[in-house]
């Protein structure tokens, strides 16, 4: 008779979990679509500005530096392109996110259903083996964070570098062509190049973005290395068998714990300011 009432209890532990699970899925989706939106309308928004404002203030520089507010109707047409699209976007974006909760509720939701499912977890007391194999599964999802991550503050660098490299050119060009001192269209557009130089410059520099995605895909291949030689049983674990596997996954588990103790210690030092700590190792030019 106990047999049975445990068995039925687990059976409906074993449900509430499973139900668990599937909500938490769905508040990580609902709360990556509207991320997703929020980005997109926050995007829209400032392109909308800014082709206003560069519509309105090219035409006033024409029509101060030449008299014809016509000579900006090419740059008009451009804005007027831009800010038309980018309010179709805000308006597709507003009925896409009509069914969605704002991104305080999705978060807050988020938050209960991971609270509720460590409860559950808390509660179901798994063994030490099992615990082990639930880390190997998740280290997978911490491997592809550290990618992403990594690409993303790739393209960030090769964006800022690249505007650092075509500005540079584009100032030496226009400081060329410029002879006179009056308010002209090239010492307009000479200052705006220069300023956008220095704060590409100023962001690269301090937030390090080159070097935080070299860390993090390091820390990346180091973690994949670990999963495939534990999977294979090659490397390290080549001497650990079927029979040994706890052993194996506890040594994995040590390994892959050192690795990303060594990245949060890097990220905090690429936190601090340059004249107070710097990384253990530099990364070589990529």
């Amino acid at each position: 008779m106990n047999d049975l009432v445990y068995a039925r209890r687990r059976n409906a532990e074993e449900r509430i979990y499973v139900v668990t699970t599937n909500l938490l899925i769905d508040a990580q989706e609902k709360l990556a679509r509207r991320r997703r939106l929020d980005r997109i309308w926050r995007a829209g928004g400032a392109v909308s500005w800014l082709s206003l404002l560069t519509a309105i203030i090219g035409t006033g520089i024409a029509a101060l530096t030449t008299g014809d507010p016509a000579r900006f109707v090419l740059g008009d047409l451009i804005c007027g392109g831009l800010l038309l699209l980018s309010l179709l976007a805000l308006v597709g974006v507003h009925f896409a996110g009509r069914g969605l909760p704002t991104l305080q509720r999705v978060e807050a939701q988020l938050v209960s259903e991971q609270e509720s499912l460590w409860q559950q977890k808390v509660e179901r007391r798994p063994d030490i083996p099992e615990r082990r194999h639930l880390y190997r599964e998740e280290v997978f999802t911490a491997i592809e964070q550290y990618q992403v991550v990594s690409r993303k503050y790739r393209r960030i660098h090769n964006s800022l570098q690249s505007l650092i490299m075509i500005g540079s050119a584009s100032t030496t060009t226009i400081a060329a062509l410029d002879t006179g001192k009056e308010l002209t269209w090239q010492s307009v557009t000479l200052t705006t190049i220069s300023f956008a130089i220095t704060v590409a410059a100023m962001f690269t520099g301090y937030y390090k973005f080159r070097e935080r995605s070299y860390f993090l895909q390091q820390t990346a291949d180091a973690i994949e290395q670990e999963a495939n030689a534990v999977t294979l049983g090659i490397g390290p674990y080549s001497e650990f068998g079927d029979v040994w596997e706890v052993e194996a996954l506890q040594q994995f588990t040590h390994r892959v714990e050192g690795l990303r103790n060594e990245q949060r210690r890097r990220q905090q030092q690429l936190d601090q300011p340059s004249d107070q700590a710097a990384p253990s190792s530099q990364p070589p030019a990529m």
